[in-house]
Parts: C-alpha cells; sequence; structure tokens
C-alpha cells in the first residue's frame, strides 16, 4: 500500500521541480532592463581604473588649465596633497563652476636653476595660466640676485614661447633679515620688476599672514602647515581670480 503512495509523491516531485527550473531560466530571459544592467556594471568598473586627474569635466575641449611651478612651497612639503595651496584653488574654482584644472608643478628643493632645466619638460602639456613659485631656495643657499633673476626671466620667456597668449601670476617672495639689508632689498624687488616687464599679475608676497607665525607652519618654521595652507590659497586667489 505504501509503495503506490511513494511512487506518486516522487512523480509529482519531479514535475514541480521541472516547472519551477524552466520558471527561473525563463524569467530573466524576459526581463531586458535587468540582462542591460548586467552588461553596463563591468564597463563602469572598466572606467573606475582610469588614472583620475586633478578635476573631471564632461566636456574638455574648453576647460583650461593653470599650472603652478615652484618648489616644496607649492609641493605641499609634509603634507597630503590634498592639503596643498594648488589643491586648494582647484576646490575654489569646483566650487564656482570655473572649468579650469589646477596641476601642481610643485618639487622641493627646486631653484631658479633647477626650474630653468624642468620647465621645458612641463610646457609639453597644455597651459593657459603659469603660476610662478621660485627664489626661495636660491636665497638659503645665497646664489646672486643676477642669477636668480636671470633663471627667472629664462623660464618666463620659455612659457611666453610656448603660448604667446598665457597668462602669467608670479609670486614674491621675501629673505630673511639675516641676509642684510642690501640683499633683502634687492631680492624682494624683482618680483616686481619682472612682473612689469611680463604683464604679469603679482602676489606680493606668498606667506604673507603665514611665515614666521608658528602656528601655521611646521616644525621647521619654513614650511606652512594644513592651517597655513589656506592663508596661502587666499594670498594667492586675491592676484588669481582677476586673471581668470
Amino acid at each position: 500500500m505504501t509503495f503506490p503512495y511513494h511512487n506518486i509523491t516522487s512523480h509529482s516531485f519531479i514535475k514541480t521541480f521541472l516547472f519551477v527550473f524552466i520558471l527561473v531560466l525563463f524569467i530573466p530571459s524576459c526581463n531586458p532592463k535587468q540582462e542591460s544592467a548586467q552588461q553596463v556594471e563591468p564597463k563602469s568598473q572598466n572606467t573606475d581604473q582610469i588614472a583620475p586627474t586633478a578635476n573631471t569635466h564632461p566636456d574638455n575641449s574648453d576647460v583650461k588649465h593653470i599650472l603652478f611651478f615652484g618648489n616644496s612651497l607649492t609641493a605641499g612639503y609634509g603634507l597630503d596633497e590634498n592639503q596643498s595651496f594648488p589643491t586648494l584653488i582647484q576646490q575654489r574654482l569646483d566650487s564656482l563652476g570655473l572649468k579650469y584644472i589646477a596641476i601642481n608643478a610643485g618639487l622641493s628643493g627646486e631653484t631658479t636653476s633647477g626650474g630653468k632645466n624642468r620647465i621645458d619638460w612641463v610646457l609639453k602639456q597644455k597651459v593657459d595660466v603659469f603660476v610662478l613659485e621660485l627664489g626661495a631656495n636660491d636665497v638659503l643657499r645665497g646664489l646672486g640676485l643676477k642669477e636668480i633673476e636671470a633663471n627667472l626671466r629664462t623660464i618666463l620667456d620659455k612659457v611666453k614661447a610656448s603660448n604667446p597668449k598665457v597668462k602669467i601670476v608670479l609670486a614674491g617672495m621675501q629673505a630673511p633679515s639675516n641676509m642684510g639689508n642690501d640683499y633683502t632689498r634687492q631680492f624682494a624687488a624683482i618680483y616686481p620688476k619682472l612682473a612689469k616687464e611680463y604683464q604679469a599679475a603679482l602676489i606680493p608676497f606668498l606667506l604673507e599672514n603665514v611665515a614666521t607665525i608658528p602656528s601655521l607652519n611646521l616644525e621647521d618654521g619654513k614650511h606652512p602647515n594644513a592651517a597655513g595652507q589656506y592663508i596661502v590659497r587666499e594670498n594667492v586667489w586675491k592676484e588669481l581670480k582677476g586673471v581668470l
């Protein structure tokens, strides 16, 4: 008596299982939206692997580039990359909806001589606005004022030659008082002189309201900390906004 009952139950179970199996296979094939989503997902994953830039715009045809060319002050020595003033400038540009990409070409330890030798390689990319910040390391090494000025002029000449329409912003620097009054005065005068000659916007002193203030600098007393970088950003922005 039990055998026929067992046989009928097994047969019903098999029929039920086959029906559910076929139904599961059939439903996805009738749902084009789900199939489409499965096909798109790998593409978005591949897109994420593209190397990031300073900023991303849907249409790069009208995006302009600001090149910050300098030493450790521009590079953001001792800080995360996103704490440097060029990155803070990029954040300001994005918040205002301005289509500019800020490129940080700062190199720690760079002198005007090193910048003169490096500039050709940097200018291989598009540059619409050029912000020059060099000279501080020359002073620390006691280099001659004529050499410093000549090197800065060579850099500016090469920038102009690469793009006659480029707009230039020159970051003024100051020498420490222990270099002597004459040296300090003549060094500071180089930047206004070159700014006038090259019709460049002049930042009177890049480290205004930051230099010599312990709470705004790293332990070495020479490089702005994260808080100091925000003030440097404002010093730069005062002149840069008029150029943009």
